[in-house]
């Protein structure tokens, strides 16, 4: 459907029309996903943008302003998500180069032949698992795959890939003791 008035188009988007949705789509999404693109350089995540933008704009459809263009609040949407993403990736980069740190200290205060003894415990406890929890743990941590990803992956409710990622890390610590700290450190970089 084609919109030629734009307060009927706001307004049969507040009311959820859904037929307005794909209108807003259909006619925004090259063009702010270029916006994204242009201000990140990375495609997948001007993508992630875009997305979050568009569902973000649907969920508070009803607070939408028919006097303020919709295109003008796409575009400082993309803007402040984009923002929102530099920040958060910022922080990420120092936590991960003090996760990086750390793990240096860790892995030099300790001999080759500990680490090696190690991964050999932690993979045998791992092949332990039952197959369920086994596979949806090494999507996870092996592959970095997303609970989303494994979810679809392999037909699981996110629910269910959530509580055999829980239920293997607690049989994991179970087993291994107080060697799960480390086991821990080398996992969070998933």
């Amino acid at each position: 459907m084609i919109y030629n008035n734009y307060e009927i188009f706001i307004n049969s988007l507040k009311k959820g029309d859904e037929k307005a949705y794909e209108y807003l789509v259909d006619k925004y999404y090259r063009k702010i996903y270029a916006y994204a693109v242009s201000l990140i350089n990375d495609k997948v995540i001007a993508e992630d943008i875009v997305q979050n933008v568009l569902l973000k704009t649907w969920q508070y459809r009803k607070k939408l302003n028919k006097n303020f263009s919709i295109q003008s609040f796409l575009y400082k949407s993309v803007y402040n998500e984009f923002v929102n993403t530099y920040q958060k990736s910022k922080a990420t980069t120092y936590l991960h180069y003090k996760y990086l740190e750390s793990l240096e200290e860790i892995t030099t205060s300790i001999d080759d032949s500990k680490i090696e003894n190690f991964f050999r415990i932690v993979t045998e406890e791992i092949e332990k698992l039952p197959p369920k929890c086994k596979g949806v743990f090494m999507l996870s941590k092996i592959e970095g795959l997303t609970n989303i990803e494994i979810s679809e992956h392999i037909d699981l409710s996110i629910k269910t890939v959530e509580a055999q990622i829980t239920k293997a890390y607690s049989k994991l610590r179970n087993r291994l003791g107080e060697q799960y700290k480390v086991l821990f450190l080398f996992t969070l970089v998933n």
